[in-house]
């Protein structure tokens, strides 16, 4: 069955958050052209260990036939991980492929990392000669970069204050969300130190 984008005056009402939230990040997966020069970035240099590779082959519905494929995870510390995918058919990877709008920098996953992992990060990117760029949000600061098939990768470590910025944004999430809705844009954010700073 087809989805559908719904408007604003369509969505559902709900009765609260779920009784239990999702645990954690199961994974996220992404399509890439060739699996070995995903693991070089993804292992060799960032550091994340390649835990999983299945080699399956089914029906795909996109092209009607049967179609082999190999799907690959790095695990991260809390069990979750980022999943790829391989097919045996260089056309399935164009239609596959991510997309990157005219401004991509807003399509991005983030990774929790402590300090020590985000210099250590920092170090390997250097040396691997990987474009990268830092930002102070205020409520954390980020390391932003690529991988090789244009998936935008974000690093980022928490504020010293982080359980105070944490409750005071659940507060007042729903009226923050509201007000900016019906127009009033002021920023909430005084903790950024460069207001200037392009921003994610």
């Amino acid at each position: 069955m087809p989805t559908t984008v719904m408007d604003r005056a369509q969505a559902p009402r709900v009765a609260g958050p779920l009784a239990d939230l999702p645990i954690r990040l199961h994974h996220y997966a992404f399509v890439v052209r060739d699996q070995e020069i995903n693991r070089q970035f993804f292992e060799d240099i960032i550091g994340l260990p390649l835990i999983a590779t299945w080699c399956e082959s089914g029906l795909r519905p996109e092209v009607q036939r049967e179609m082999a494929y190999c799907h690959t995870f790095y695990g991260m510390a809390d069990g979750g991980a980022l999943a790829f995918f391989q097919f045996d058919d260089d056309a399935m990877y164009e239609r596959c492929k991510a997309i990157e709008p005219e401004v991509g920098r807003y399509h991005h996953i983030a990774l929790k990392v402590t300090r020590t992992t985000f210099d250590e990060i920092l170090k390997r990117a250097n040396a691997a000669g990987i474009l990268h760029r830092e930002l102070d949000h205020g409520y954390c600061l980020s390391t932003y970069m690529m991988s090789p098939d244009g998936l935008r990768v974000e690093f980022t470590v928490d504020h010293d204050d982080v359980d105070r910025i944490n409750a005071m944004r659940r507060a007042d999430a729903h009226r923050e969300l509201k007000r900016w809705l019906q127009g009033d844009h002021r920023t909430n954010n005084e903790d950024r130190p460069n207001k200037d700073a392009a921003a994610l």
